[in-house]
């Protein structure tokens, strides 16, 4: 199979590190670029994240001497290189709208963990498991944008992660009528640790900025959206409200959930549904496709954090403690790892996706 050449721009943040360790031994993808602001330019990226290396796993051997090319003012060095590029820059919004077209428009594809294309009808925000059909918005996007190759896919905010794929398999069959949920979202996140952010420890901040809330309840309408001739028309149910919860915990996003349906399943037949369920990754044997895409544990204390979030190397769901509710009809725990299949890893699935679907 074909060795696809890729750029990373934003690479030595957070996120953009992250992409780094998942692309570095890839057996599709071929790491050509790195790319992030000027102060990091001309430096080998071991150089460039010298001291702010936050993985686990030390700098990829494949990564250590590629000089770090400038975002701004290298692109078409960048987009002569590659095939496509994983954009986690960190600038302004309007910066990255602008940035990034640009990358389309020299005919690059962009797959960006960032939110400013989000609700952008003829952009793609894709979960790979739930709305592949989404894909074919990228036809329109290309001839507005005036490009061949060129567009901008998005993922979908972390937070959502938790529990929107526990609910999409119910969604349709017993229609989701109104969905409560509070995420307790952990500190890289934000691209934090302890270190940089001593605040956190030992503590609990019941808000995250950046319209997280906002987010977590306009976002699962856009994924359950259809496809028209003008782009994607949001779904316009469930109903959902959130809170969205700062915690002390490195990885790993946690929901509790409050769902009613129009039909009411069974407790046995839920579980069946979430057990049996099955997306187009799964059905492609996609790289970075989890066997399992949805975990239930019948343990009472779980899904923890620190045993489950990283679980089928972090692209899997984590479900429990589904039971009868005195308000909605049933609540249960979900979990994802934020920048595994919440961020990162979530973005390399889609670009799977694409490439298999002949889009890249």
């Amino acid at each position: 199979m074909k060795k696809y050449k890729i750029g990373i721009i934003g690479a030595t943040g957070m996120v953009g590190q992250r992409f780094v360790t998942l692309i570095a031994n890839h057996p599709w993808f071929e790491l050509a670029v790195v790319a992030a602001s000027p102060r990091s330019a001309g430096k080998t990226y071991e150089e460039a994240t010298s001291g702010r290396w936050y993985m686990d796993s030390p700098v990829p051997q494949a990564a250590k001497n590629l000089v770090v090319l400038a975002v701004d003012s290298d692109i078409s060095k960048i987009t002569n290189n590659v095939d496509f590029v994983f954009s986690a820059v960190d600038m302004s919004k309007e910066q990255i709208k602008a940035l990034e077209e640009a990358f389309a428009k020299a005919e690059c594809p962009v797959i960006s963990n960032n939110s400013v294309f989000r609700e952008t009808p003829d952009v793609p925000m894709i979960i790979p498991e739930i709305n592949p059909e989404h894909m074919s918005v990228i036809e329109l996007q290309r001839k507005r944008l005036g490009t061949k190759r060129g567009f901008v896919a998005v993922k979908s905010n972390c937070s959502i992660q938790s529990y929107v794929p526990a609910l999409h398999p119910l969604k349709d069959k017993y229609g989701l009528e109104r969905v409560l949920v509070c995420t307790y979202q952990a500190i890289s996140g934000a691209g934090k640790t302890f270190e940089t952010w001593p605040e956190m420890v030992n503590n609990i901040i019941p808000y995250i900025g950046g319209d997280e809330e906002g987010k977590s309840e306009r976002e699962p309408l856009k994924i359950w959206g259809r496809v028209e001739k003008t782009g994607i028309v949001l779904a316009d149910k469930p109903s959902i409200s959130a809170q969205c919860i700062r915690v002390p915990a490195c990885d790993g996003h946690m929901a509790a959930v409050h769902v009613s349906f129009k039909e009411k399943p069974e407790i046995t037949e839920i579980k069946r549904i979430w057990r049996d369920y099955r997306g187009l990754p799964q059905e492609l044997d996609l790289p970075s496709a989890p066997k399992q895409f949805l975990h239930y544990f019948d343990e009472i204390d779980r899904p923890q954090t620190k045993l489950d979030c990283g679980l089928e190397n972090g692209m899997a769901i984590s479900l429990g403690r589904l039971r009868q509710d005195t308000q909605y009809d049933y609540k249960f725990i979900g979990l994802s790892h934020n920048t595994l299949r919440g961020a990162a890893g979530g973005a390399v699935l889609m670009a799977e996706l694409l490439c298999a679907q002949g889009y890249v």
